[in-house]
C-alpha cells in the first residue's frame, strides 16, 4: 500500500495522518503541548510523553507509528503543510535545501508558523533521511489574485517592493473547492463566498475555483476578528502602539493579545463566549460577526455579485450561533448556505501524491 505521512506542525503541537494512493485517511494523531506536558494521542489511544521539542515529538509520533507497522522505509513521502511560500513558492514543492531557505526567508512574514513548519521538516530529514519531503502553502492558493488585489499603494522603491498581500488558509479553501461538488452533487458555484473561522479567520472570493481576493493580507493579523489577532488595522495604530510600547511589545499584542482575547478580557476561545453571559463576552461575538459580514460584502462586490456561500474551519463548522448571525447579515442575498468539514491535510496528501507522480 501507498501511504504518504502529512505533518501540520504548530507552535506547541504537530498533527500527523497517514493517507493511502485514494487519499483514504488510514490513521491521525498528535503530540500537544510540545515543550511542557506534552501528550500523545494516535490511533485511538493516548498518553503522557517527552516531548521537549518538535524533533522529540514528531521521534514519539514515528515510534508510535512503527509500532503499528509502519515504519519510514514504507512511506513514499511526507506532506508539510507549510503557512507562507512568500512570492514564489506558488505551488507545491519538492523540499530542496534551497526551498528551505526560501520558507526561512518568510519566518518574518508569519513568525508565529513557518519556524514550527520548518523545524518538523528538519526533524523528518534526519529521522528519516531517504523520504522525499514535500510541502504545501497557505498562501498558494490565492496565487491568482490580480495585480490590483495584492499591491499596496506604495511607492515602488527598494524598501517598499515586497510588500504586498498574499491570503492565507488557502489549503482550506482548496480543500473546499474539491469538496463541495461531491458534497452537493452539483458543479463549484460560479462565484462562492468561502469562510475559514477558527482561532484564525479569513475570507476568500472565489471565482470558478480560483481565488480573486481575500482578507488576509501581507500576513495573518489583516481581515476579519480572529482569536487572538485584531484582523484590519489603521497603519497609524501600529505606529502609535510601536511609540508607546515598543516594537517587540507590539508585535506581541497583535498577534497573541488581540481579536476576541483583546475584546473580551481574555477569552479567545469561542465556545467559551458562547457560554459567557458577560457583557464583555456579548461584545466580542458582535465584533465577529459585524466584521465578518462586512469583509463578506466587500469580497461579493469583487466578484460581481454571489451564487453561494460556504463555511469551513472549525467555528464555522461547529458554531451554529456565529454562523447563523453571519448568513442573516447576508440574507438579503438570498444565495444558498454550505457548511464544508475542513480536509487541510487530505489537500496536503493529494498535493504531495500528485507532485510525485501518485494515484490521488
Amino acid at each position: 500500500m501507498q501511504l504518504v505521512l502529512v505533518i501540520n506542525a504548530g507552535s506547541s503541537s504537530i498533527k500527523l495522518a497517514l493517507f493511502d494512493a485514494a487519499l483514504g485517511e488510514q490513521l491521525a494523531g498528535s503530540v500537544s503541548d510540545i515543550g511542557g506536558a506534552a501528550r500523545m494521542v494516535l490511533g485511538g489511544l493516548s498518553g503522557v510523553v517527552a516531548a521537549p521539542d518538535h524533533a522529540a515529538a514528531l521521534t514519539c509520533l514515528l515510534e508510535g507509528l512503527a509500532g503499528k507497522g509502519i515504519a519510514p522505509g514504507t512511506l513514499i513521502a511526507a506532506g508539510h503543510r507549510v503557512v507562507h511560500g512568500g512570492p514564489t513558492l506558488t505551488a507545491p514543492e519538492r523540499i530542496t535545501p534551497e526551498v528551505m531557505a526560501q520558507i526561512g526567508a518568510c519566518i518574518p512574514l508569519a513568525p508565529l508558523h513557518n519556524p514550527h513548519n520548518l523545524a518538523a521538516i528538519r526533524a523528518m530529514a534526519e529521522l528519516a533521511p531517504g523520504l522525499r519531503q514535500v510541502a504545501s502553502f497557505d498562501t498558494a492558493f490565492h496565487a491568482t489574485n490580480p495585480p490590483e488585489a495584492v499591491r499596496f499603494a506604495l511607492p515602488d522603491t527598494p524598501a517598499t517592493r515586497d510588500l504586498r498581500r498574499y491570503g492565507f488558509h488557502g489549503l482550506s479553501y482548496a480543500s473546499l473547492c474539491d469538496a463541495l461538488p461531491r458534497l452537493t452533487g452539483q458543479p463549484l458555484p460560479h462565484r462562492l463566498l468561502a469562510f475559514h473561522l477558527g482561532n484564525g479567520a479569513s475570507a476568500c472570493a472565489i471565482v470558478n475555483g480560483r481565488s480573486v481576493c481575500t482578507t488576509m493580507g501581507h500576513s495573518p493579523l489583516d481581515g476579519l476578528t480572529m482569536g487572538t489577532r485584531p484582523g484590519s488595522l489603521d497603519a497609524s495604530v501600529v505606529l502609535t502602539l510601536v511609540d508607546r510600547i515598543g516594537l517587540n511589545s507590539t508585535r506581541a499584542l497583535l498577534n497573541q493579545d488581540s481579536g476576541l482575547r483583546g475584546l473580551s478580557d481574555g477569552i479567545s476561545d469561542m465556545r467559551a463566549l458562547l457560554n459567557d453571559p458577560s457583557e464583555t463576552a456579548r461584545f466580542a461575538l458582535d465584533h465577529f460577526c459585524y466584521w465578518a459580514i462586512r469583509h463578506g460584502g466587500s469580497l461579493i462586490a469583487a466578484m460581481g455579485g454571489l451564487d453561494a456561500v460556504a463555511f469551513t474551519g472549525g467555528i464555522g463548522e461547529n458554531a451554529a450561533p456565529v454562523r447563523d448571525r453571519i448568513v442573516a447579515g447576508l440574507s438579503w442575498l438570498s444565495a444558498p448556505v454550505f457548511v464544508v468539514p475542513a480536509a487541510e491535510e487530505r489537500q496536503i496528501a493529494r498535493d504531495t501524491m500528485t507532485l510525485l507522480g501518485g494515484q490521488a
